[in-house]
Protein backbone atom coordinates (compact mmCIF):
# COMPACT_ATOMS: atom_id res chain seq x y z
CA UNK A 1 0.00 0.00 0.00
CA UNK A 2 1.48 3.34 -1.08
CA UNK A 3 0.60 5.64 1.84
CA UNK A 4 1.98 9.02 2.81
CA UNK A 5 1.58 10.30 6.36
CA UNK A 6 2.10 13.94 7.30
CA UNK A 7 1.24 16.36 10.08
CA UNK A 8 -0.79 19.48 9.60
CA UNK A 9 0.34 22.76 11.17
CA UNK A 10 -2.13 22.04 14.01
CA UNK A 11 -0.44 18.68 14.68
CA UNK A 12 -3.17 16.46 13.23
CA UNK A 13 -1.83 13.42 11.37
CA UNK A 14 -3.18 12.97 7.84
CA UNK A 15 -2.90 10.03 5.45
CA UNK A 16 -2.79 10.21 1.67
CA UNK A 17 -3.25 7.09 -0.42
CA UNK A 18 -4.07 6.31 -4.06
CA UNK A 19 -7.77 6.46 -4.95
CA UNK A 20 -7.85 2.79 -6.03
CA UNK A 21 -6.58 1.73 -2.61
CA UNK A 22 -9.10 4.04 -0.90
CA UNK A 23 -11.96 2.51 -2.91
CA UNK A 24 -10.72 -1.00 -2.11
CA UNK A 25 -10.80 -0.12 1.59
CA UNK A 26 -14.35 1.22 1.24
CA UNK A 27 -15.44 -1.99 -0.49
CA UNK A 28 -13.92 -4.13 2.29
CA UNK A 29 -15.63 -1.99 4.91
CA UNK A 30 -18.98 -2.39 3.12
CA UNK A 31 -18.48 -6.16 2.96
CA UNK A 32 -17.73 -6.20 6.68
CA UNK A 33 -20.96 -4.26 7.28
CA UNK A 34 -22.94 -6.80 5.25
CA UNK A 35 -21.30 -9.61 7.21
CA UNK A 36 -22.32 -7.90 10.46
CA UNK A 37 -25.91 -7.62 9.18
CA UNK A 38 -25.93 -11.30 8.22
CA UNK A 39 -24.66 -12.26 11.66
CA UNK A 40 -27.37 -10.14 13.28
CA UNK A 41 -30.11 -11.86 11.22
CA UNK A 42 -28.64 -15.27 12.05
CA UNK A 43 -28.47 -14.43 15.77
CA UNK A 44 -32.09 -13.22 15.77
CA UNK A 45 -33.33 -16.36 13.98
CA UNK A 46 -31.38 -18.65 16.32
CA UNK A 47 -32.78 -16.80 19.35
CA UNK A 48 -36.32 -17.24 17.98
CA UNK A 49 -35.72 -20.95 17.41
CA UNK A 50 -34.22 -21.42 20.87
CA UNK A 51 -37.13 -19.57 22.50
CA UNK A 52 -39.61 -21.72 20.59
CA UNK A 53 -41.06 -18.68 18.83
CA UNK A 54 -40.25 -20.15 15.44
CA UNK A 55 -39.50 -23.51 13.97
CA UNK A 56 -37.64 -24.98 11.06
CA UNK A 57 -39.65 -26.18 8.08
CA UNK A 58 -38.47 -29.35 6.35
CA UNK A 59 -35.67 -28.53 3.90
CA UNK A 60 -37.73 -29.57 0.86
CA UNK A 61 -40.48 -27.16 1.91
CA UNK A 62 -37.99 -24.36 2.48
CA UNK A 63 -36.32 -25.03 -0.88
CA UNK A 64 -39.64 -24.82 -2.70
CA UNK A 65 -40.53 -21.59 -0.90
CA UNK A 66 -37.18 -20.15 -1.99
CA UNK A 67 -38.04 -21.18 -5.56
CA UNK A 68 -41.14 -19.01 -5.35
CA UNK A 69 -43.85 -21.43 -4.27
CA UNK A 70 -46.25 -20.44 -1.52
CA UNK A 71 -45.81 -22.25 1.79
CA UNK A 72 -49.09 -24.08 1.17
CA UNK A 73 -47.98 -25.37 -2.23
CA UNK A 74 -44.53 -26.26 -0.89
CA UNK A 75 -46.08 -28.27 1.95
CA UNK A 76 -48.56 -29.95 -0.40
CA UNK A 77 -45.75 -30.97 -2.76
CA UNK A 78 -43.67 -32.19 0.18
CA UNK A 79 -46.61 -34.34 1.31
CA UNK A 80 -47.12 -35.62 -2.27
CA UNK A 81 -50.77 -34.57 -2.29
CA UNK A 82 -52.63 -33.49 -5.43
CA UNK A 83 -54.70 -30.29 -5.30
CA UNK A 84 -57.87 -32.26 -5.97
CA UNK A 85 -57.20 -34.65 -3.10
CA UNK A 86 -56.35 -31.82 -0.72
CA UNK A 87 -59.49 -29.96 -1.74
CA UNK A 88 -61.68 -33.01 -1.15
CA UNK A 89 -60.14 -33.71 2.27
CA UNK A 90 -60.37 -30.06 3.34
CA UNK A 91 -63.94 -29.66 1.99
CA UNK A 92 -63.11 -26.89 -0.49
CA UNK A 93 -62.86 -26.75 -4.27
CA UNK A 94 -59.70 -27.53 -6.20
CA UNK A 95 -59.91 -24.06 -7.75
CA UNK A 96 -59.89 -22.51 -4.29
CA UNK A 97 -56.72 -24.45 -3.40
CA UNK A 98 -55.15 -23.19 -6.62
CA UNK A 99 -56.16 -19.62 -5.80
CA UNK A 100 -54.72 -19.93 -2.28
CA UNK A 101 -51.46 -21.32 -3.58
CA UNK A 102 -51.11 -18.56 -6.15
CA UNK A 103 -52.00 -15.83 -3.67
CA UNK A 104 -55.17 -14.81 -5.50
CA UNK A 105 -57.30 -15.60 -2.46
CA UNK A 106 -56.88 -15.86 1.30
CA UNK A 107 -58.50 -18.41 3.57
CA UNK A 108 -60.03 -17.83 6.97
CA UNK A 109 -58.53 -19.62 9.96
CA UNK A 110 -61.12 -22.40 9.99
CA UNK A 111 -60.40 -23.24 6.35
CA UNK A 112 -56.65 -23.08 6.92
CA UNK A 113 -57.10 -25.40 9.88
CA UNK A 114 -58.93 -27.96 7.71
CA UNK A 115 -56.18 -27.71 5.07
CA UNK A 116 -53.45 -28.07 7.71
CA UNK A 117 -55.25 -31.11 9.12
CA UNK A 118 -55.54 -32.63 5.64
CA UNK A 119 -51.80 -32.06 5.11
CA UNK A 120 -50.98 -33.27 8.65
CA UNK A 121 -49.00 -30.14 9.52
CA UNK A 122 -49.40 -27.50 12.24
CA UNK A 123 -51.73 -24.65 11.33
CA UNK A 124 -48.94 -22.15 12.03
CA UNK A 125 -47.01 -23.49 9.02
CA UNK A 126 -49.78 -22.37 6.67
CA UNK A 127 -50.63 -19.20 8.58
CA UNK A 128 -47.10 -17.88 7.96
CA UNK A 129 -47.59 -17.39 4.24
Amino acid sequence: MDVQIFKTPSGEEMVVLPRAEYEALLARAADAGEDDADVAVYDARMAALTAGADEVLPSEVSSNVLRGHSVMKAVRLWRGVLQADLARNAHVSQGFISDLESGKKRADEATLDRIATALNVPLRWLARG
